[in-house]
């Protein structure tokens, strides 16, 4: 993209994870920024960047239309991740129907290049360890949940809007750690539990972890690079839970938990935990029954598409994983270990 500052680029979910990456990127280029927020968002994590401020929602997307106006880009990065959700409607609205409505607005207001994150999740994974790609055959009968099935559900909005003729790339970013986790995010959670001790068991089940920086950095590369229909699933290191919790423990000093639960007595605790603190208490759950089920599925995939069409790089996840540990220790999400 170069340092132009005449390059104006509207990003939804700049003061999320994975979004606050994005723009940083952006804002280092020189592009002209416009980041949507909503009303109750903390603006911490965009400190210092020069960028125009527009409040919105996902939900009301035609108030959008003027901000979008004379923008080049748009980076739709937003999205409501939650694997627990007393009302599923208002996710199915903003993941959805938020996320064709802005395409929409995007054909009309003239903008002419779109990046669309996605998610690993829309992808067909299997229980034995398969590593999938863009190509595994998936169907919405595969998604377990609202999150993953808002997320199938908008990612084929933005397929068909590709195919109609708009220029709509789309990234599937597997699971992004680094600093600047502040919700945190569900894999965040676990590298704050482990680090409050509060890990004393581990199931059976794998996740592919990726650095936050390299996935931002993709969000640019792509709006030149990719080919617009197509998917990319942005990866890292294929690792089992106990793979990743032996190496926060090198890093950290403290335990890696030794006892394996089968999913079994998992479920019966998140059933539990889903009935006690969700249902009666109105609170997110530590534990989802939702959660487990995914769990059984080990999320392996393939990043070599967006190696060879992007120059995404496979990068080793060490560093991302201590400096993430680094920020939640720094920001008091956890003691010092």
């Amino acid at each position: 993209m170069g340092k132009e500052r005449d390059v104006r680029v509207f990003i939804t979910g700049a003061t999320g994870f994975v979004g606050g990456h994005v723009a940083r990127q952006y804002a280092a280029e020189g592009a002209c920024l416009r980041l949507l927020t909503r009303q109750t968002s903390r603006l911490d994590s965009l400190a210092g960047i020069d960028a125009e401020m527009v409040k919105g929602d996902l939900r009301e997307p035609e108030k959008l239309r003027s901000a979008l106006s004379g923008c080049d880009a748009l980076v739709h990065v937003a999205a409501d991740y939650r694997l627990w959700v007393r009302d599923p409607k208002q996710m199915y609205a903003a993941n959805v129907d938020g996320t064709r409505e802005l395409l929409k607005l995007a054909r009309e207001v003239g903008i002419q290049r779109v990046v669309y994150t996605s998610s690993v999740a829309t992808m067909g994974f299997k229980t034995d360890g398969t590593i999938v790609n863009e190509e595994t055959p998936v169907s919405l009968t595969d998604m377990i949940g609202h999150y993953k099935r808002s997320k199938f559900l908008a990612e084929l909005e933005a397929i068909q809007a590709a195919k109609a003729g708009q220029h709509v790339i789309i990234l599937n970013p597997t699971t992004p750690i680094g600093p600047g986790d502040a919700k945190p995010t569900p894999t965040g959670r676990i590298i704050v539990d482990f680090l409050n001790k509060k890990f004393p068991a581990y199931v059976d089940t794998g996740l592919n972890l990726v650095d936050v920086a390299e996935v931002a950095r993709m969000h640019m590369v792509a709006l030149e690079r990719g080919t617009p229909g197509k998917r990319y699933i942005l990866g890292g290191e294929n690792l089992t839970l106990k793979q990743i919790l032996d190496r926060m423990s090198a890093i950290t000093g403290l335990p890696s938990p030794k006892r394996k639960v089968p999913h079994s007595v998992a479920m019966g605790f998140a059933f539990f935990d889903e009935t006690i603190t969700g249902k009666l208490r109105g609170k997110e759950p530590r534990a989802t029954v939702e959660a487990v089920r995914m769990g059984k599925k080990m999320m392996f995939a393939s990043s070599a598409r967006a190696e060879r069409g992007l120059g995404f790089q496979v990068v080793p996840v060490y560093p991302a994983l201590r400096a993430a540990i680094d920020w939640f220790v720094a920001h008091e999400y956890a003691p010092a270990p």
